[in-house]
């Protein structure tokens, strides 16, 4: 589709001017209009302006129609007293939404493809991935990733949306650092508190051991052995303690036959001297061998009970002294290592809890790194599907490539060339391309880029500074 006739009234400092449905160059000096020409057709296309009069000083009304070969008449006025207005006829139909069918027949590089020379590789870049065409929304960004990413500016294109998701800025980068470093710490804590915990540590077992049961197993077995020991001692006395026994009865003996006889020596004595007393005398005499015999008889139930004692204590002795010795060295060795283990089970828990929450954390990275790679492969596969504004477009790193060569490696006539293939990607689309400031090209580059226009039936409306005092409109 391309321009029939292009009638400007009244529109930036332009009475009239007319153009017809071929490719023409505006020359003239600065201020002759050129430029206002250009201005005029995008406000037609694109009902918006940079300047701050767009009704030529002195009219009440301006207006622009444009015609082309396929019926479409768009006619737009804007007037003082009233409301702009702008109808869009296709044939004897009128195109409901005007300003949305605008926008579906033209893009932004046909109306200004000069300025997009002087863009920055950024800007550039975005302006190649806006014309992309690929029907997403926020949905469709909740639906692949199960979210929306934090962080994102949503007015772009898809390309530079999913470029921003996985770049090393983006959210899911930043937090999977963040996640990876806190791996990292924990693994160093959890290495730190492994060393001291021995190999093959059996947490449960030790956990579940009855310390309190053991002690009293090992208690209860020293007691025992303790018995036996002093057992064994009492019986191997036996016969000392015996004779000692039998001593102490000797002794006894003896010092109630010394004490009588003592005691009759002087009672002889005494009958010898005191003739009066010897009848109490001989009646104490005849009662001292009763005494003799009484003493002799305590004496020898004393040694018969504590005789009986030993016996007893002997028996005791003798059933403990048979039994064998209770191993307690090895009950010991259990209860040591017990002791020993039990004392890593609180830094083995934490151990455990920390490695728990690394496992989540390796989950969660994944996931990031999961999200990361499907930002990285989905333009890839956006690009097999989506509509793409010119031959040998691909993307790499949300970068446009042309043939394998990003946009800032190519020349300014490169560049508007460029812009001739994006004009004709879609027939169906406005065939115009405008070039203001065709002389800021060198003559080679001008020449091959209005060659091109016309190679491939595009047309141009294009403005070349000269010393022509007046605008000069020629046919190409």
């Amino acid at each position: 589709m391309k321009t029939s006739k292009i009638k400007i009234r009244s529109l930036f400092g332009i009475s009239e001017q007319e153009i017809g449905g071929k490719s023409v160059e505006l020359t003239g000096q600065k201020g002759t209009g050129k430029t206002s020409v250009l201005d005029a057709i995008r406000y037609a296309l694109t009902n918006s302006s940079q300047r701050d009069w767009i009704i030529r000083k002195g009219d009440d009304e301006g207006e622009i129609i444009v015609e082309t070969d396929s019926g479409l008449v768009i006619d737009r006025k804007t007037r003082a007293a009233k409301a702009d207005a702008v109808l869009v006829k296709d044939g004897s139909s009128r195109v409901p939404k005007p300003e949305s069918f605008l926008k579906s027949i033209i893009t932004p590089l046909q109306l200004n493809p000069v300025e997009f020379t002087k863009m920055n590789k950024n800007e550039q870049n975005r302006a190649i991935l806006d014309l992309i065409e690929f029907d997403w929304d926020i949905n469709w960004i909740r639906e692949q990733f199960g979210e929306i990413p934090a962080g994102v500016d949503y007015d772009q294109n898809i390309l530079q949306v999913l470029n921003d998701i996985q770049s090393d800025k983006g959210v899911y980068f930043m937090s999977r650092q963040d996640i990876n470093r806190d791996i990292r710490n924990k693994k160093a804590f959890v290495e730190d508190i492994a060393k001291d915990i021995p190999p093959d540590y059996q947490a449960e077992k030790w956990r579940g051991y009855d310390m309190s049961a053991r002690y009293s197993e090992l208690m209860r077995r020293r007691d025992e052995n303790s018995k036996i020991e002093r057992a064994k001692v009492f019986r191997d006395s036996y016969q000392s303690k015996l004779r000692g026994l039998e001593a102490t009865k000797e002794i006894a003996v003896s010092a109630a036959e010394r004490t009588v006889n003592l005691e009759r020596d002087e009672l002889n004595s005494s009958i010898a001297k005191l003739e009066a007393e010897i009848r109490a005398a001989r009646e104490k005499l005849g009662a001292l061998e009763e005494k003799r015999l009484d003493k002799c008889r305590a004496a020898e139930l004393e040694f018969e009970a504590a005789k009986a004692k030993l016996d007893r204590d002997t028996n005791i002795a003798m059933e403990y002294a048979e039994r064998e010795i209770l191993p307690v060295d090895d009950l010991q060795e259990e209860i040591d290592v017990a002791e020993k283990m039990r004392s890593h089970l609180n830094e083995y828990d934490r151990m455990k809890t920390m490695q728990a929450e690394i496992d989540e954390l390796v989950d969660k990275s994944e996931e990031y790194t999961a999200k990361i790679e499907l930002a990285r492969t989905l333009p890839g596969k956006i690009l097999q599907d989506a509509k793409l504004p010119i031959e040998g477009l691909t993307v790499e790193n949300g970068i446009p490539l042309i043939n394998g060569l990003p946009i800032s490696n190519r020349s300014d006539g490169e560049l508007l060339e460029l812009c001739v293939e994006i004009a004709i990607s879609k027939p169906e689309r406005l065939q115009i391309i405008l070039i203001d400031g065709a002389e800021k090209l060198d003559d080679e580059s001008r020449r091959r880029l209005y060659a091109k226009c016309k190679k491939k039936g595009l047309q141009f409306i294009a403005t070349r500074t000269t010393n022509d005092s007046e605008l000069i409109v020629t046919e190409l």
